[in-house]
């Protein structure tokens, strides 16, 4: 495995992150502690969740199950580097009239105690806001990291769906405050979603953010099976998308076929090759499809392929305002 610094901080994580939002969902808990235990065998020491995955009523599943994972000791706590995300309600009924999405003070430090004890866990290293908030005030809003951060029960904060100037403007904020603000943003990028090379990628390298794609394989159109098994499609808008990149996905995957490397893995290289790229998520449902994803840190994509790659899902045309404008 290959390791990178989290943006600008001192912190070594693993080239790929594991993904945790099927655990819980569609993959049970058995194999979700057999995914982790082969993803920390194999070098992934990043792994990510959010408070409210299990979604609706069963939202917490998912720290819950790492947690279980966690307490069979042998140091597997102590070997990760653990990332989990407050904004979203979580049906929880004490929260009355703040069970709403947003980032109050009051809604981080209790939303934070409860991701600790489902967890199983004193602290969280990379604590992330999953969305924007335009309605709370920077001032609130770092207030509450702040005082995480200096009970010793968060070690770094990060973002994610934040647009450019939502960085910018959060960390000028943090600036003011004399605090390190934001190291990371976690943002939906990959060959068929490039928009964000206009400005969020921009905006990241300037402030020195690791960026953190989810959703790589584009909900698994890149993956590669989108084209051989859409009779097992069980959404008609799944249906559609195909339809729409059809000849993109066609040509992407001869393309695979002809370098010897499964779509996903061409998928992720692209995206690991983006200088601006730290880590992007995968999210295995089975211990299988985890095997296989650990090639795409090996692939060195040619000049050459990077053009046809390009050829296929054009981007924007570079960053802003250039892409657009002379």
């Amino acid at each position: 495995m290959e390791y990178t610094y989290l943006g600008r901080s001192g912190l070594r994580i693993s080239r790929l992150c594991l993904g945790t939002m099927n655990f819980g969902v569609d993959t049970d808990e058995r194999t979700a502690f057999r995914i982790m235990d082969e993803a920390l065998d194999a070098g992934l020491n990043f792994f990510d969740t959010a408070n409210v995955y299990g979604w609706g009523e069963n939202a917490g599943r998912t720290e819950t199950i790492i947690g279980r994972w966690f307490a069979q000791g042998g140091q597997r706590r102590e070997k990760i580097v653990l990332a989990t995300k407050v904004y979203e309600p979580i049906a929880n009924p004490l929260d009355g009239p703040n069970d709403v999405r947003g980032l109050s003070l009051y809604k981080i430090r209790r939303h934070l105690e409860g991701s600790l004890r489902r967890l199983q866990t004193d602290h969280i290293e990379l604590y992330q806001m999953h969305h924007i908030d335009r309605r709370t005030t920077w001032e609130e809003v770092w207030e509450a990291f702040e005082g995480l951060v200096r009970a010793g029960k968060v070690d770094y904060i990060g973002s994610s769906n934040f647009a450019g100037w939502h960085l910018v403007k959060a960390q000028a904020a943090a600036k003011e405050r004399h605090f390190m603000g934001l190291i990371s943003e976690q943002h939906k990028y990959n060959l068929l979603e490039r928009l964000p090379e206009l400005e969020v990628l921009p905006a990241a390298q300037d402030l020195g953010l690791g960026i953190i794609p989810w959703s790589p394989l584009a909900g698994g159109l890149l993956g590669g099976r989108a084209l051989s098994s859409e009779k097992g499609i069980r959404t008609s808008a799944l249906k559609e998308r195909i339809e729409k990149y059809r000849a993109k996905l066609e040509r992407f995957s001869e393309l695979c076929r002809k370098l010897g490397e499964s779509e996903a893995n061409v998928a992720l290289a692209w995206t690991l090759a983006n200088p601006a790229v730290t880590a992007p998520i995968i999210g295995p449902r089975t211990v299988e499809q985890l095997r296989d994803t650990l090639r795409a840190v090996e692939i060195q994509l040619s000049e050459e392929v990077m053009k046809e790659l390009n050829s296929i899902f054009p981007g924007p045309g570079g960053e802003a305002p250039e892409a657009y404008a002379w």
